[in-house]
């Protein structure tokens, strides 16, 4: 009689392999329908409300798979087989008080542990979309109903210019600044330029650590410090990074003091410093930055007086001081 233990093997395998595919993340079927019910709302193609147009927040939609692989105006939110460098998970697991967690309070219920679980485990196995195309409304031609072929955005165009010449990195060069406890991840596909993060490290961040970045800070565009422990001491090398975009100092100790080192960049676009010691005095060093378009003073010790003369130095940007 022959063995039947042959058998028994291909069947376990054949199962396992079963169970396997089983288990594997069907986009339309287990991520759809939360993004649907908790993000779409802000997040989806323009439309009008009350007599308003209201378009995507951030410009990133989440109503297609075109729009999801294109991004936001920051550039992209989602890495395939690599969760965390892809924001769309990021913002979903950052401390529920922060600035940048989503969905934001009071505009909808945050992902579940399960549903987190999920995106990420989407993402990791390669954020394959199955059929799924959803609204092609404003897609552009040259993208694909997956976002093959990405044209650069106005938004974009400035990053591609400021990475003009520039060659990218690897992960060996930003080692150290890993190694210090900050996050660092490309600012998109096939754009050498950089995000940099040191907020999840909280307090510990300290501005010795935060100097690490001086190896790479020719390459940075996106720079969080929120919730950290810079001063102004750090605010000498960050004025140097003449390709930042993106600055976050919220809820930290920089002074009027700091806020004069970094007068010099003319690129950036958006500031926050909620909960920081900036008043009037400071604000006087932005009003050369004719690039701003956001500034956030909220709880700092500027007032509405000085954030009206910021607004008329600056009459195309946005500054938030309630």
């Amino acid at each position: 009689m022959k063995s039947s233990l042959p058998l028994l093997f291909a069947c376990l395998i054949l199962s396992a392999t079963s169970v396997e595919a089983q288990q594997k993340v069907n986009f339309e079927k287990d991520i759809l329908p939360f993004i649907q019910k908790k993000c779409v709302e802000c997040h989806r193609a323009p439309y009008e409300k009350d007599g308003k147009l209201k378009k995507p927040k951030d410009g990133l939609r989440l109503d297609a798979a075109w729009g999801i692989v294109l991004g936001s105006e920051d550039g992209a939110v989602l890495e395939p087989k690599k969760s965390d460098e892809s924001e769309l998970y990021i913002r979903v697991t950052l401390p529920d008080d922060d600035d940048d967690f989503m969905p934001p309070n009071g505009k909808a219920d945050p992902l579940t542990k399960a549903e987190t679980a999920r995106l990420k485990q989407w993402i990791d196995e390669g954020a394959d979309f199955g059929g799924w195309a959803g609204n092609l409304e404003g897609k552009p031609e040259e993208i694909s109903n997956s976002g093959e072929k990405i044209p650069p955005s106005p938004t974009q165009a400035v990053y591609n210019r400021l990475s003009e010449g520039l060659k990218p990195l690897t992960e060996e060069d930003w080692k150290s600044v890993v190694a210090a406890g900050g996050r660092v991840m490309p600012l998109a596909r096939e754009n050498p330029l950089l995000s940099v993060d040191f907020r999840l490290l909280g307090k510990e961040a300290t501005d010795e650590k935060i100097a690490s970045v001086k190896t790479i800070a020719s390459h940075v565009a996106h720079l969080n410090l929120s919730q950290t422990s810079v001063t102004d001491a750090s605010m000498d090398q960050i004025g140097k990074m003449k390709k930042l975009v993106r600055l976050d100092l919220h809820q930290t100790a920089i002074t009027d003091s700091g806020l004069a080192k970094i007068k010099g960049l003319s690129d950036l676009r958006y500031l926050n410093l909620y909960g920081t010691q900036v008043s009037d005095s400071g604000l006087n060093q932005l009003a050369g930055l004719k690039n701003l378009k956001s500034v956030y003073l909220w709880k700092s010790k500027a007032t509405p007086k000085g954030a009206k003369k910021l607004r008329k130095a600056l009459p195309k940007a946005l500054i938030n001081i309630k």
